[in-house]
């Protein structure tokens, strides 16, 4: 049974779930993140805070968390012309894609981050890829990540184990994991210092965190907040 784990935590809303699960799971935990000339920028700072209040205020958690990676992507943005990386209005692309999809994002990340894993012994690679709510990015999807497992435990002639425990929930979904797994403090947590707005707005309060309102991700977010609080 594997006991160590590297979680992709960008500083948003989904990666953090993910971090509470794999920290609830895992004896030991590493956490990865990328920076890739996000517009949305402003999530390396959440994710700095976010762990550090992690550690002060769930001390079960604070003593299996290990070390926090941070890799300098730049290329990526550099290649990419997309809402993400770029200073340009989100719509979408004729084949039904929003053009903040950046391509090979997450393949890169996970090829990355398994190097990382190899070097630092962490069998297991924890991602908040989503195939139910979501963007509809293909380079989310279970057979794109399953495919990713083999090639990565092919290339590194090692174990590979991919974990993506929100797949096949939504967001209402992430919303209710967290309060599991931590009760509403993580849930209290993730709202403050999370940040999922595409982009970059850390200024515009709501209910459900920080954000523009209008992007695709806050309206995820929005929405998921909306059916998991209207819940008994």
């Amino acid at each position: 049974m594997h006991t160590r784990a590297l979680v992709l935590f960008s500083g948003g809303q989904d990666s953090a779930t993910c971090l509470a699960w794999a920290l609830d799971r895992y004896a030991h935990v590493e956490t990865i993140g990328f920076d890739y000339g996000q517009r949305h920028h402003v999530e390396l700072q959440c994710r700095t805070t976010f762990l550090q209040r992690l550690k002060s205020e769930f001390s079960p958690w604070a003593a299996k968390l290990g070390h926090d990676h941070v890799l300098d992507l730049g290329l990526l943005g550099q290649i990419s012309d997309t809402a993400l990386t770029a200073d340009k209005a989100i719509a979408y692309e004729k084949g039904g894609l929003p053009n903040t999809f950046v391509p090979g994002r997450n393949l890169l990340f996970f090829t990355f981050a398994a190097a990382v894993a190899y070097r630092r012994e962490l069998p297991v690679l924890v991602g908040g890829m989503c195939e139910t709510d979501y963007s509809g990015y293909p380079d989310c999807r279970d057979d794109t990540l399953k495919a990713l497992q083999i090639a990565l435990g092919l290339g590194l002639d090692s174990r590979v184990v991919i974990e993506t425990p929100l797949m096949w929930i939504d967001k209402a979904g992430t919303w209710r994991m967290a309060q599991r797994l931590g009760g509403e403090p993580l849930v209290e947590l993730i709202k403050e210092e999370t940040h999922s707005c595409y982009v970059g707005n850390h200024t515009q309060w709501h209910e459900w965190g920080y954000g523009c309102g209008e992007c695709p991700a806050c309206k995820l977010r929005s929405r998921g907040w909306e059916q998991f609080s209207a819940e008994p």
